[in-house]
């Protein structure tokens, strides 16, 4: 099995009128079409990755709770009290 940091090639099949505009862009970036694609496909494989380690650090604070301060006990009668 190929390790994972290898690379492989891809094929998009993109209109002329965006490879025109991805072309403009990369110059811009003095980088490649591909070069540009994998910046940007990099990125956004990052930031899911970042999201999925916040949500796990999340549900990791909820599992484990919040201290809420001193939290009087009452009874149900208490609780229920009319005044």
């Amino acid at each position: 099995m190929p390790a994972l940091d290898e690379k492989q090639n891809i094929t998009l099949r993109l209109s002329r009128k965006t490879i025109q505009k991805a072309r403009v862009l990369a110059a811009q970036r003095s980088t490649s079409i591909s070069g540009l694609l994998t910046s940007q496909i990099e990125q956004l494989a990052e930031k899911e990755d970042d999201y999925e380690r916040a949500m796990d650090r999340a549900f990791a604070r909820m599992e484990k709770g919040f201290h809420m301060g001193k939290i009087p006990k009452l009874d149900r009668d208490a609780l229920h009290e009319r005044r």
